[in-house]
């Protein structure tokens, strides 16, 4: 009997180390890192991001096919709104945002690929433990595969891998994150927005925060 006890805590205990699903902070700034499998695409961008109000800002820099440009994008999901904003001209283009919002978080339907230590394992403080997922998503244009690797605790993003047949693969690496909004007027449109004329998408897929590089 000692022993079959035994053998039922350790089976509870192999169940509850075993990664789970998760959703990350619902307040999150940082960093990331955006690349393509052809070379074409480069960026880099600083983000805010609130899943409570549904708000997300980009501000970024790169090069495509051997072009520089910089883009800043504040998505407002509730308002089903997009800004491209330029602090420069000090003008702003608004595109409808007809999509629904999903928080940075492992979908159900994903299949957990495995569990590292980045860095290393020797010491404390050396390592971080992540889950890697993987999964579909459907698409206006077809299904998208990524590959999702998040912190075990906290759930914080580390990188995401998403191809579609269009763009081919595209990767994605946060850092420098941050729980909480350092600066929430950065969800804000800036005054000379106000004004701005709603375009139309002209076909192009739904905007998420897979897609948006």
């Amino acid at each position: 009997m000692r022993a079959l006890v035994l053998l039922a805590c350790l089976s509870v205990g192999c169940l509850a180390q075993r990664p789970q699903k998760c959703t990350s902070p619902p307040l999150l700034t940082g960093s990331l890192s955006v690349s393509t499998a052809s070379e074409k695409l480069t960026a880099f961008a600083k983000y805010s991001y609130d899943a409570l109000r549904q708000r997300i800002r980009l501000r970024q820099f790169g090069s495509y096919n051997n072009k520089t440009f910089h883009l800043d994008l504040l998505l407002l999901y509730r308002q089903g709104l997009m800004y491209k904003i330029n602090y420069r001209n000090h003008t702003c283009c608004k595109k409808p945002l007809d999509v629904a919002f999903h928080p940075l978080a492992i979908p159900q339907n994903a299949s957990l690929l495995g569990q590292v230590v980045l860095g290393s394992s020797s010491g404390p403080g050396q390592g971080v433990l992540v889950n890697s997922w993987a999964g579909e998503l459907q698409m206006r244009m077809g299904k998208a595969k990524y590959m999702s690797t998040v912190t075990e605790f906290g759930c914080v993003p580390v990188s995401t891998l998403f191809h579609t047949s269009r763009s081919g693969w595209v990767v994605t690496s946060f850092f420098n994150n941050v729980i909480g909004l350092l600066d929430p007027g950065q969800l804000i449109p800036p005054a000379f927005c106000k004004g701005a004329q709603l375009e139309t998408m002209d076909g192009e897929d739904p905007v998420n925060f897979y897609s948006l590089f």
